[in-house]
């Protein structure tokens, strides 16, 4: 598995950045789909979730110099500082309108969510195969036999492509 390719050019991406603000374009278009992702599925607004998602990334941005690399994916950081923008926008929603703020996410909340984006991430660095066993069977909860079907492969063949994914899941679980 390519984990630590992809975690030293992640690196050297946050490093290039840290040296000039003007490569941080590059961890942006990297990562801006996932962050509006994020915050859109929570304020179901688009205009919101663009205004939001821009400024996770001007914080990012004026936060940059200080990150430190802890074997976190830069994602992670992302997401948290993604969570911290939605808590801030609930409560100032709440103040304005009256209304009560939504469920503001706990630490455990926030530890689940940066699992959740750690695991995203190296789903989808598995091999092309691997990733779409994972996607189907976890994903859209397909059957090994309706997997089979939609990839022209045995059912033992799927069942091989799954273990080995895990394996490699459970592998940069590990080292990540």
């Amino acid at each position: 598995m390519t984990v630590t390719i992809d975690e030293n050019d992640e690196r050297t991406l946050i490093a290039a950045a840290q040296a000039d603000p003007a490569r941080f374009e590059e961890l942006y278009d990297r990562h801006v789909r996932r962050v509006y992702g994020f915050v859109s599925r929570r304020v179901g607004n688009r205009a919101t979730a663009e205004d939001l998602t821009s400024a996770v990334f001007e914080q990012a941005l004026a936060r940059l110099p200080k990150f430190e690399w802890r074997g976190v994916p830069f994602a992670a950081w992302l997401i948290r500082i993604a969570a911290n923008a939605l808590t801030d926008h609930w409560r100032k929603t709440s103040r304005e309108t009256g209304e009560v703020a939504a469920e503001v996410p706990d630490a455990g909340e926030m530890d689940a969510i940066e699992q959740r984006t750690i695991v995203f991430q190296l789903v989808e660095r598995l091999p092309d195969l691997q990733r779409q066993v994972i996607e189907l069977r976890f994903g859209e909860e397909k059957s090994i036999r309706e997997i089979a079907t939609a990839l022209q492969r045995t059912e033992g063949a799927v069942k091989q492509l799954q273990l080995r994914a895990l394996e490699n899941l459970r592998k940069g679980m590990r080292h990540g």
